[in-house]
């Protein structure tokens, strides 16, 4: 077996693949890459191919290059090409060599394109949009031949070279591969191997007036860059013939190691959309405020909801490679960051929707300096202070007028509580505003409770967070939801009008003092109500956005 075999890691079809290919001396080392066209933002699908590509080379001792096919200049910005590189090193890789884009190889494609007219190949046809998907057929009916497929070689060379000018209009006519208008695959019923565009390109400028089909540079680009194995999702199976077709005609690359295209399943989430085109609506039509939106599978936006790289590697971990087309359980997502943030997240108290305390057998203008742990199962990580008045903030949801049933462990009229890392306090009486809503909760403390039981032998079974009044900070919070209400809402024709109306809920409260400095982006578990993290676009001030509840409390209503 090949010294460059990972033996430790587990095997799929991919990895058997690479062992057999290395065992048989096909290659001598594995090249993979990473080839996202940069029209929007990446997400976590593509973080799936990201890990595979990234991963595999890492493991084999071989190579990953992250090339841009950036083919389609009408689509393509400089916007997404650094979103991309960003997201790639977040995930925690490094590519090998410079960047490499397609359209570094414009000049190569258009050699290759003369090639294949030459062989009689390839021709120019002026058969418009209707036309050429009447003449393709169907999948029970063959398709029938362009009446410009029989031009000559000498008129195809020089009508490609005025496409090249610019002396055609877009639409008037594209550069077609002469295969089979036969095939059972439609891919191959005479594809578009080039088409004219002027738009200005993000790299070239207005040097190119045609740009070649993603099909058409995509197998080249990775024959000229060396690599092995051409990873892609199972929507480019039937294009495989393609693939190979093109790189068996041109006589660079005629050979039996040239790159070959194997396909896995895609990632499908649920409650979300996977494409770029439904992500793209949703950003273009304002329904999220950006590709970075935390509702969004995009990597920007996960990542500016609290997701760390780490979770997200463990969730492509947990998910696996496999050949079959499947929809993914949130909760495997969800899961991977809790168990990461659980390790790694300092603890602290909000109170994400205040009512006051008012402890009235507490000294006035008294603060009490307490201490607890910045995480309970990690001592190193030392203490932080927090502080205790007679004026504290607790959750609405934490206080009852009469406690509903036995189970009820929160405070209530004359039912204690402890409060987290403080003392135990009784509830005596409360106010209200003219609409009914408890403002203020009047309590007292037991001063002899602070780190122990009450020496009475009274039984306090219930813990509830806090924050002291005066030095509280005011914070803003975005709780988080689903963002579709259904399941699947990629398959519905107007997917937008499946969005959840409570995707999105903003609240105002407080959070302890030391959170005044709080990291942009690092994670905090605020004790009893979940994971958060200081959201990167508001460094002005504080605003916190939920990554994920302590535990799965989603019912899919």
């Amino acid at each position: 077996m090949s010294d460059n075999i990972p033996p430790e890691k587990p095997i799929n079809f991919i990895r058997h693949q690479l062992n057999d290919d290395l065992d048989s001396g096909l290659y001598k080392s594995i090249q993979t890459r990473f080839p996202p066209e940069p029209n929007g933002y990446l997400h976590i699908g593509h973080a799936k191919s990201i890990c595979l590509n990234f991963g595999l080379a890492q493991d084999y001792h071989g190579k990953c290059n992250l090339r841009f096919d950036d083919t389609n200049p009408a689509k393509e910005d400089a916007e997404f090409v650094e979103s991309i590189k960003n997201d790639v090193e977040w995930l925690g890789f490094k590519w090998d060599g410079e960047i490499q884009y397609s359209s570094n190889y414009f000049p190569k494609f258009y050699q290759y394109a003369i090639e294949l007219i030459n062989k009689n190949l390839a021709y120019v046809c002026f058969l418009d949009a209707e036309q050429t998907r009447e003449y393709r057929g169907t999948l029970k009916q063959a398709g029938k031949d362009s009446p410009y497929r029989q031009t000559s070689i000498e008129e195809n060379l020089d009508l490609l070279a005025k496409m090249k000018e610019g002396k055609f209009s877009e639409g008037e006519c594209v550069l077609r591969g002469k295969i089979d208008m036969a095939s059972p695959f439609m891919c191959m019923r005479d594809p578009t191997l080039y088409r004219i565009r002027f738009d200005k390109h993000h790299q070239t400028g207005n040097e190119w007036r045609i740009y070649p089909m993603y099909d058409f540079a995509h197998c080249i680009s990775d024959a000229v860059e060396g690599v092995t194995h051409s990873l892609c999702t199972l929507e480019f199976q039937n294009n495989r013939y393609l693939y190979d077709w093109i790189l068996e005609h041109l006589n660079d690359f005629n050979k039996p190691n040239r790159p070959h295209q194997y396909e896995f399943s895609r990632l499908n989430l649920e409650y979300t959309v996977m494409s770029k085109r439904k992500l793209q609506q949703l950003v273009e039509d304002g329904l999220v405020s950006g590709w970075n939106d935390p509702r969004l599978p995009t990597l920007s936006g996960l990542r500016r909801r609290g997701y760390t790289a780490a979770s997200i590697r463990d969730f492509v971990e947990r998910i696996g490679i496999s050949k079959v087309d499947s929809m993914t359980d949130m909760k495997i997502l969800e899961d991977a960051v809790r168990d990461d943030l659980n390790t790694i997240a300092p603890r602290t108290m909000g109170v994400i929707d205040p009512i006051r305390v008012i402890i009235e057998n507490y000294p006035e203008n008294q603060v009490e300096t307490l201490q607890a742990p910045i995480h309970p199962q990690n001592e190193a990580m030392g203490k932080r202070d927090i502080f205790f008045s007679r004026e504290l903030y607790i959750d609405r949801a934490d206080f009852a007028e009469i406690a509903p049933n036995k189970k009820f462990k929160r405070l209530a009229i004359d039912k204690e509580v402890r409060l987290r890392n403080a003392y135990v306090i009784n509830a005596t009486s409360f106010d209200t505003d003219f609409d009914g809503n408890i403002t203020t909760v009047y309590a007292t403390y037991d001063p002899d409770t602070l780190g122990k039981n009450p020496t009475d032998g009274r039984k306090v079974k219930g813990v509830i967070h806090f924050v002291e009044a005066s030095k509280a900070l005011r914070a803003e919070f975005r709780l988080y939801e689903r963002l579709f209400t259904l399941e699947n809402p990629g398959k519905n024709d107007h997917f937008e009008q499946l969005l959840n109306p409570n995707s999105l809920i903003v609240t105002y409260g407080f959070v302890e003092p030391s959170m005044k400095d709080a990291t942009l982006e690092m994670a905090y578990q605020f004790e009893r109500e979940g994971y958060f993290c200081r959201d990167n676009q508001a460094s002005d001030s504080l605003v916190f956005n939920k990554t994920v509840s302590l535990r799965d409390t989603w019912n899919g209503q």
